[in-house]
């Protein structure tokens, strides 16, 4: 269920684009144990000069490689969780060149009346979909 804003610098190809795309659902798949076709991306592409991402004062410089992720789901998920969700998206970006210096990501949490897939409905109040980890 959740919704996933990958924001890139332009200037990759479609493949690894969509690598990227791939990396970051199996990393969230494997750690919050969502079904594999329980996908939603939306992949942006900017210019360089259109995407400022400091390291907050950590001391490391951050590359074009830059991938920014907004992980929208459900609140009540534990720290812990969310600390293996961050390891398993460096984890599987890694093999693709993406050094973690370049990985900055964020949850941001709603509840089960904050969501439709369609049709104008609320599917998880009015029960028509199991709300997750409840």
């Amino acid at each position: 269920m959740p919704f996933v804003r990958i924001d890139l610098i332009r200037g990759r190809g479609a493949e690894e684009v969509r690598a990227v795309a791939d990396a970051a659902h199996r990393a969230i798949v494997e750690v919050l144990e969502i079904p594999e076709r329980d996908r939603f991306q939306v992949i942006t592409e900017h210019d360089a000069d259109h995407v400022i991402a400091l390291d907050a004062g950590l001391g490391f410089e951050r590359s074009e490689n830059l991938v920014m992720l907004q992980i929208f789901t459900q609140g009540g998920r534990a720290t812990e969780v969310k600390q293996r969700v961050f390891a398993a998206v460096a984890k599987h970006l890694e093999p693709l060149g993406i050094a973690g210096e370049d990985i900055f990501i964020s949850f941001m949490e709603n509840g089960p009346q904050d969501w439709s897939f369609g049709f104008g409905r609320a599917q998880y109040t009015e029960g028509l979909l199991a709300v997750p980890g409840r």
